[in-house]
Formats: structure tokens, C-alpha cells, sequence
């Protein structure tokens, strides 16, 4: 098939199933699950594979599908596209009739839709199963929004083995972009992230007394101070977030309490920079320990990597979606230091993770990810399902680029 045939067959199989996968992102955004616990978003993923004929395993990582759809000459190249599946910790707002019947449960970062636009990629595919060659994996993810990431999990599992995949896609909503555009960020895309969690031990008791007290607070606030001002003097022009975002310690105003604890982040994009951060950090607590003659239990959770989009496969993604949409419609991508752990299959295997907008400001669809008010242009569907298809047979075939 000459790439004008294969665009507009796969154009015609998307239109045809767009109902199909509008309602198959209506449940899921109906039926959410936290990270780890998507029992009913995996039995659904494997009954509509079933019902398409898909062949697939599951129960990988926990709750993980993966379809496999070989062509002729299956061995010939190996794509691999990957779409999350679980929700977040978050109570929907949204007036809608698909809205969450999960209290305190909600799609809120558009993982509904990319589970969604996976399935109408593996039934479009499916479809033109005796005109291509080569295999396609469509991994279905569990537990994106949660460390250490399903994305690890199901690598150690050895999903990109047997047979080894070449190459990685996936995409990512984005409701600042307006629909019908895309967006695309070859080398460093997204931040590496760390959690940072204190528990600053002191000795409680009246405020009033204070050569009987070892105050946590003012030890804690000190530690935070110190930290932030020490990490800032590293010189590194690459762009980095230190922020603490929660901060308890329950004693009253005369009462000292026992201990007080800090949560926070590190975002980095720079590996030698995240590492003497990391030393510093430790040792702006042993200075605060000695100083205080207080204890501090200090953990760093080391999260996801740096996302890096694998230069040529990226600009070859960007050009070929210039063939199947309006190149006015491509958009350049600024670097994001939101983390996200698709960046684990990037360091494996050329990768290309790019963005979907799904904004509609006439329909008043503006919200942010991670809200109780997020939503989507349904029409983003169709883009999302039609263009992932085409660059993964577009990567399949190498087709060549006009």
C-alpha cells in the first residue's frame, strides 16, 4: 500500500469506530480506579480486545495488557504503543452524564482518553492486518500517576521482549492546546522528579519554657530555608523546581509538639545536578541535627527519569503527522517539569511522547489536568486514534516522508 492508500484507509476505519471509542472512553471515565487497583479498567481493555479478534496478554504488572497484532513478516520491526489507565485521588465536579460514579475517584489527567485511543489504534490496525508487515504492541499501563510506576514494572516483566520492540509512541492530552493541534518536543522533554519527606524530631512540651523544648518547627523551617539557599548556588542553567508543598506539625500555640513533618519535591533535568542536590540536601540535615540536637528521618524517593524524545524519531513523527493533518496544526513543545514515567521506556528504546490537544474554549473546555473540573473536546478521539495509527504504520513501513 502507497502511503496515500494507507491514510486514507485508516482515516475511513477511525470515522467508522469513532462512536465505538467515544464510548469506550465514557466508561472508563465513568468507572475510574486508582493506581494499581484497575481491576474493571483491564477486564473492559480485554473484552473489547476479545470482541476484535486482538490477541493479548494480561496481568502484567499487576494489572497491565498488552495486544499483540502481527502483520506479514511479523519479525521484520517491532512498535511498541503504550496508553495509561488509572485515575487520580480527586472528586469530579463536572456536570456531565458520563460523570465518575467512584467517590473521590476521577480521570482528571486524561488517561480515559489515551486508554480509549489505544483501542481504536489496535482495532484500526487489526483491520489492516493483511496489508502490513511487522508487530505492533499496544501496552496498556497500569499505575502511571504512582511511584515507582507501572511503566517500570511491566519493563521488568520484559514487555519490550518477545520480541524486543524498536520503537515507542505514545501520546498525552493537553487541554491548554485546542483541538485538531499537536505538539512535539524532540531531546529533553519532561522533568526527572524526586519526593523528599522529613520528620523533624524535637522535644514537646510548653512554649513558655523554652530551655525545656527542642522545637521541630523552627527547626524544620530553618532546614527548608538552608536547603533551598544551598541547592540554588549549584551552577546549572538547566531549569529545576525545589518546592515544599505540606508541611504538619500538631501542637497549639503554647504546646510544642514531639515532632513535625515536610513533604516536598525535586524536579530536575539534569542527572549531575539531581545528585549533588540529593548530597547537599543530606547535609543541610546533619547540620540542622547537630544544631538542634534534634533527630531528623529524612527519605528521598528517587522517581521517574528525565523523558527524552529520541531526536530523529521524534522530527520523523512530526513530519509524517504533517502528511495525515494540517502542518499548521504542529506545534512546537516547551520543556515540561511535570514528570512522567513513559520516561522509563525512553531510556530503553527510541522513544516519541507527544501531545494531543483536547481544549475547546468556545465550549468552555479549559481546565488543567489534575483538577475536578478537567474534561475533554471528544473529537480530540478521532485525531488521537487516526494519527497514532497512521505513525505507527508510518514507523512499520518507513514510509518515506514528502
Amino acid at each position: 500500500m502507497f502511503h496515500e492508500d494507507i491514510k486514507k484507509q485508516i482515516k475511513k476505519i477511525t470515522q467508522s469506530i469513532f462512536n465505538d471509542v467515544v464510548s469506550f472512553r465514557r466508561w472508563i471515565h465513568q468507572n475510574p480506579e486508582l493506581s494499581f487497583h484497575e481491576k474493571k479498567t483491564s477486564s473492559f481493555i480485554c473484552e473489547v480486545l476479545k470482541k476484535n479478534n486482538i490477541k493479548f496478554t494480561s496481568g502484567v504488572a499487576g494489572y497491565g495488557v498488552v495486544a499483540l497484532i502481527e502483520f506479514n513478516n511479523p519479525s521484520s520491526q517491532v512498535i511498541g504503543v503504550r496508553a495509561d489507565m488509572d485515575a487520580l485521588p480527586i472528586q469530579e465536579k463536572n456536570n456531565i452524564p458520563y460523570k465518575s460514579i467512584n467517590n473521590g475517584i476521577m480521570h482528571a489527567c486524561g488517561h480515559d482518553a489515551h486508554t480509549a485511543i489505544a483501542l481504536g489504534v489496535a482495532i484500526v490496525l487489526n483491520q489492516l492486518k493483511n496489508d502490513l508487515q511487522g508487530t505492533v504492541k499496544i501496552i496498556f499501563q497500569p499505575a502511571e500517576e504512582k511511584l515507582p510506576g507501572g511503566a517500570s514494572l511491566m519493563i521488568e516483566q520484559g514487555v519490550l521482549l518477545s520480541p524486543t520492540v524498536d520503537k515507542m509512541l505514545a501520546l498525552h492530552v493537553l487541554p491548554e492546546m485546542e483541538v485538531g493541534n499537536i505538539g512535539f518536543r524532540a531531546g529533553q522533554y519532561m522533568a526527572a522528579c524526586d519526593e523528599l519527606y522529613i520528620v523533624m524530631k524535637g522535644k514537646g512540651g510548653h512554649a513558655a519554657l523554652p530551655n525545656s523544648v527542642v522545637n521541630p518547627i523552627t527547626a524544620s523551617a530553618e532546614l527548608l530555608i538552608n536547603i533551598k539557599k544551598e541547592v540554588s548556588k549549584l551552577n546549572y542553567k538547566d531549569k529545576y523546581i525545589l518546592e515544599f508543598g505540606d508541611f504538619h506539625a500538631y501542637g497549639a500555640s503554647n504546646v510544642i509538639p514531639e515532632e513535625a513533618k515536610v513533604a516536598g519535591t525535586l524536579r530536575t533535568l539534569n542527572m549531575t545536578f539531581r545528585n549533588k542536590a540529593h548530597g547537599i540536601i543530606l547535609d543541610e540535615v546533619k547540620k540542622i541535627e547537630h544544631k538542634y540536637s534534634s533527630n531528623c528521618d529524612f527519605e528521598i524517593k528517587k522517581g521517574y527519569p528525565v523523558l527524552y524524545n529520541d531526536s530523529d524519531l521524534t522530527q520523523s513523527c512530526e513530519q509524517w503527522s504533517q502528511q495525515f493533518i494540517n502542518p499548521k496544526q504542529i506545534k512546537k513543545l516547551s520543556i515540561r517539569m511535570a514528570s512522567e514515567d513513559f520516561a522509563y521506556f525512553s531510556q530503553q528504546v527510541p522513544s516519541c511522547f507527544f501531545r494531543i490537544g483536547v481544549g475547546n474554549k468556545q465550549k468552555k473546555i479549559v481546565h488543567s489536568v489534575h483538577t475536578p473540573y478537567f474534561n475533554i473536546d471528544e473529537k480530540s478521539l478521532e485525531i488521537g486514534v487516526g494519527l497514532m495509527s497512521y505513525l505507527t504504520v508510518a514507523n512499520l513501513l518507513d514510509l518515506k516522508i514528502a
